[in-house]
């Protein structure tokens, strides 16, 4: 197979030298397209309806791909492909002349810009007939074995590129929907007068969620910095400030497992409003889903798996509580912390570490309730230990006013009331230290003094939201893994082959 390869690419070295000592140059720095492939079907349509004059058809420039070839004599039929689709090109002896001769050193993948005629042929098949061709780029490694049909996974995310030239009508769309569902996040938070502000990514405490952040170094302020987990406390600190509605879409990074639904770097969405509460924020998140879903899929409903998902509002809201319970007989108010890890120990949950109540808590969840919110559902009021940066429910003392929304068994988004009351919050975070000192394998949030000092000043009312969105594109695309909505996701190098392990919860916002 090597030998073969080998064959392959000292052929196309070899065309790469015939067409330089032709004074031909295999990477110009440009080409002027007149149009793109569907345009042009589409003006060859219009024009047999007679909506557009016929001399409309002639001297087009297009460029693509050579994805086929098939040559018969004194004349070829090469299909080009470009990101709006393909056609065909017709090369004629008679029309090109010496041009002709470029087919010998043309290979599948090379890019081919072509000037000449639309016409229909015999077949019925939209072509461009060509009158001069020109070289765009010289491809100088064949596409894989089979490459109209690759699908071996590895190769496919390691080199998405030729996941994309291979699996194009598959793949493109996918990517498509995720841009379209970003710019609907932001006209949908823009119409409601919220400001989109960024905020750092290298940060000097990586707070804001329960996560192993990656560490770097500052070489001229010889500092160590993090790279940010969350967006939450700067967001806050812009509350603070005056700004009554911000949000930031961007990158987050948190040092962890990947699975199915993680990656150690994705995109989030965090927003914070002042002046609204979780239950103002709910409503929005059943608002902004169910209209991207109609925006980007025409309708509210979609398709995951075996599962139609209605994203039509109002979405069920259960209790924290009572589905823990209820799935697995569970009363939190029952259990002091050693009982609960006991009895989650015979339900199956692992609890050979030991972990704080807070941890315990999420793994019950995430074993006995999520699996069964297939539909979107608000899961309502956590326990005070998993959530320090929310506000306190007044009627529930222990309890804070947060909420986690799922479907089709995976978090997809997460809202506080926000905790404003400097002296709880850092109690909290005073608080968090301690676990992190109790149980060393246990991630927890971290104390930002900044963050401390600002709230001191006075911070008013504020419904914060998180929203994956990865995850959000999984549900809306119909895709099963995170990795097939991320261009380039993290991959182990080569030499040690992939990685698939159980990613953890993050606290803030989900991934």
């Amino acid at each position: 197979m090597a030998d073969r390869e080998d064959t392959l690419l000292k052929n196309r070295a070899a065309k790469l030298e015939r067409l330089r000592g032709k004074g031909i140059d295999p990477y110009p720095a440009r080409f002027h397209r007149t149009c793109d492939a569907a345009t042009a079907t589409g003006l060859f349509e219009a024009v047999e309806l007679g909506e557009q004059p016929e001399e409309k058809l002639q001297n087009i420039s297009l460029a693509g791909r050579i994805v086929s070839m098939r040559t018969m004599g004194k004349a070829a039929f090469l299909d080009l492909q470009d990101s709006s689709g393909g056609i065909q090109a017709l090369l004629r002896q008679n029309n090109l002349g010496e041009g002709f001769d470029l087919l010998k050193d043309l290979d599948i993948g090379d890019h081919l810009g072509v000037r000449g005629n639309l016409i229909r042929t015999r077949t019925g098949e939209i072509t461009i007939e060509a009158l001069e061709l020109t070289i765009t780029a010289k491809g100088m490694r064949p596409l894989p074995e089979k490459w109209h049909g690759l699908k071996d996974v590895e190769t496919r995310y390691r080199q998405r590129y030729l996941d994309l030239i291979a699996n194009r009508d598959e793949i493109m769309p996918v990517f498509a929907l995720r841009s379209k569902v970003i710019s609907g996040i932001r006209r949908f938070l823009d119409g409601r007068g919220f400001l989109e502000v960024d905020t750092p990514i290298l940060v000097p405490v990586a707070a804001g969620a329960h996560a192993k952040p990656f560490v770097t170094h500052h070489n001229a302020l010889d500092q160590r910095l993090y790279l940010r987990i969350a967006t939450e406390l700067y967001l806050k600190r812009l509350i603070i400030g005056g700004f009554d509605k911000v949000y930031e879409i961007g990158r987050v990074f948190r040092n962890e497992g990947i699975d199915q639904d993680h990656n150690p770097e994705f995109t989030l969405l965090e927003s914070y409003e002042a002046y609204a509460d979780y239950n103002d924020v709910m409503v929005m998140v059943e608002e902004m889903i169910s209209t991207l879903a109609v925006e980007v899929t025409g309708s509210s409903k979609v398709t995951s798996g075996d599962n139609v998902i209605d994203f039509t509002p109002p979405w069920q809201r259960v209790s924290l509580r009572e589905e823990i319970q209820k799935r697995s007989g569970i009363d939190l108010e029952s259990y002091d912390d050693e009982a609960l890890r006991r009895r989650a120990g015979e339900l199956g949950i692992d609890t050979t570490v030991l972990e704080s109540r807070g941890r315990l808590i999420d793994k019950l969840l995430s074993a006995f309730v999520e699996p069964h919110l297939i539909q979107p559902t608000f899961v309502l009021d956590y326990p005070e230990e998993m959530s320090p940066l929310a506000k306190a429910k007044p009627d529930s003392p222990g309890y804070v006013e947060r909420f986690e929304a799922f479907a089709c068994g995976m978090e997809i988004a997460n809202s506080y009331s926000e905790l404003n009351d400097p002296k709880v919050q850092r109690e909290r975070f005073e608080a968090q230290e301690q676990i992190r000192k109790l149980y060393e394998d246990e991630e927890v949030d971290r104390q930002d003094d900044d963050f401390l000092t600002a709230m001191e000043y006075g911070m008013p009312p504020t419904g914060g939201l998180g929203i994956g969105i990865d995850r959000l594109v999984m549900l809306l695309a119909g895709q099963t893994s995170i990795r097939d909505v991320l261009l380039f996701p993290q991959m182990r190098s080569q030499s040690q082959g992939d990685v698939s392990t159980e990613g953890d919860s993050g606290e803030t916002a989900p991934e």
